[in-house]
């Protein structure tokens, strides 16, 4: 069984998205900032196409014994190009759906399918509920950026 705060940030942490985005202009969405770092939109892509993966993942980890998983890099995902130019209409519904999806499968599990691990490449062996929480703080790293990207002046 999940902790209570992890179940409650599973199902709540994008709640925080029509905040962060209200009143912003289509032109804060795209804006990068002059280290070159995504724009609001890439970070909301990466997020909605992470999501998609790491539901794959956490499938992976049901299904194997102990698998290696490498390192995510949206560079080098070969639909990196498609999601990250996807309106941001597009981006909100992909993930409400796979959030949705991510509750359910998680909801549904016994506490012997979340001790089930996998070996992260860099930060090793990681028990399913490790892995969620590992899910949920790299999401909300990147609903920071969103809120830096949307209200900076830069």
């Amino acid at each position: 069984m999940l902790a209570e705060s992890t179940r409650q940030r599973l199902q709540s942490q994008l709640d925080s998205l029509p905040i962060i985005l209200a009143g912003v202009d289509e032109a804060a969405i795209d804006r990068r900032p002059a280290s070159g770092k995504w724009s609001a939109r890439e970070n909301l892509a990466h997020m909605a196409r992470y999501q998609g993966v790491f539901l794959e993942r956490a499938a992976l980890i049901l299904r194997e014994d102990r698998p290696r998983i490498p390192g995510y890099k949206a560079e080098a995902d070969p639909e990196w190009p498609q999601w990250s130019a996807l309106p941001l209409g597009k981006l909100r519904e992909r993930l409400a759906r796979d959030r949705a999806e991510i509750v359910a499968l998680f909801a549904g599990l016994n506490a012997t399918q979340l001790a089930r691990s996998a070996a992260h490449s860099r930060f090793g062996e990681m028990t399913l509920v490790q892995w969620l929480e590992f899910f949920l703080l790299h999401e909300a790293h990147h609903l920071l950026a969103v809120l830096q990207r949307v209200r900076s002046a830069e």
